[in-house]
């Protein structure tokens, strides 16, 4: 058993994020100010209101004896809708009943989505020659890909495109993933989501089909001609009858 050094009482065991996010969510809200309402207010046992507001019997019962909480004011678990009459009703009839807490039906807090990503002072400079390469090379990326790759702007993405910049002269395209502005998985990632949404959009590639021309027509057979006189002597005679 590991001891403390301070008081040297043993220290208890730690027990896993899981298990105490688990015993929290069985408890109520205020668990003190919960178990002061209940021994002012009810007949409950103190085990009863130990076991329910997660505390040590002792301070139920230094509760009561106004030695705990002294200052605490008690909060009504009815009017939370942590607890109903009717199960403080059963478990002063029974002593042995162990009450059980209402399921809250409060929304869960929303996620916080991640936010542009941070770059250190000393490579923002390097951002508008990222931001060239990737319109250079990468045209099919969206405006808000590359604000999630390098964690620029829209308006210094337009200004880069249209050579707007303040910095337009001296701006030189340059790899983001070697000045340290995005990884390459993360360039890759990109990369291939723009590309399959640019295939939804206009459809995978076709290959083109040559147009088929109109044949030629044949060339036309000439006329035949008059045959010439074979034989000499017609040739003579025709030309003296």
């Amino acid at each position: 058993m590991v001891m403390s050094f301070r008081t040297g009482a043993p220290r208890r065991p730690r027990t896993g994020g899981g298990e105490e996010e688990k015993v929290m969510s069985n408890q109520p809200l205020m668990p003190k100010a919960t178990a002061v309402w209940l021994v002012e207010n009810t007949s409950l046992t103190f085990e009863q209101i130990a076991d329910f507001c997660g505390l040590h019997l002792l301070e139920v019962q230094g509760i009561a004896d106004g030695q705990v909480a002294a200052g605490v004011r008690g909060l009504d678990p009815i009017a939370n809708g942590q607890l109903t009459k009717e199960e403080i009703e059963l478990g002063t009839q029974d002593p042995e009943r162990k009450l059980r807490l209402l399921k809250r039906d409060l929304p869960q807090p929303r996620k916080r989505t991640a936010g542009p990503r941070y770059t250190p002072v000393a490579k923002r400079q390097d951002k508008p020659d990222g931001i060239a390469w990737l319109l250079r090379n990468h045209p099919e990326l969206k405006d808000s890909q590359v604000v999630r790759l390098i964690g620029t702007t829209k308006a210094t993405i337009l200004a880069v495109r249209e050579r707007t910049h303040w910095n337009t002269p001296n701006i030189r395209p340059r790899d983001p993933v070697l000045l340290g502005l995005c990884t390459q998985v993360d360039l890759n990632q990109a990369v291939e989501k723009a590309r399959i949404a640019k295939e939804k959009t206009e459809g995978p590639g076709k290959p083109a089909v040559a147009e088929e021309q109109p044949a030629e027509p044949a060339p036309a057979e000439p006329a035949a001609t008059e045959q010439a006189p074979t034989d000499i002597g017609e040739g003579f005679n025709a030309t003296f009858d």
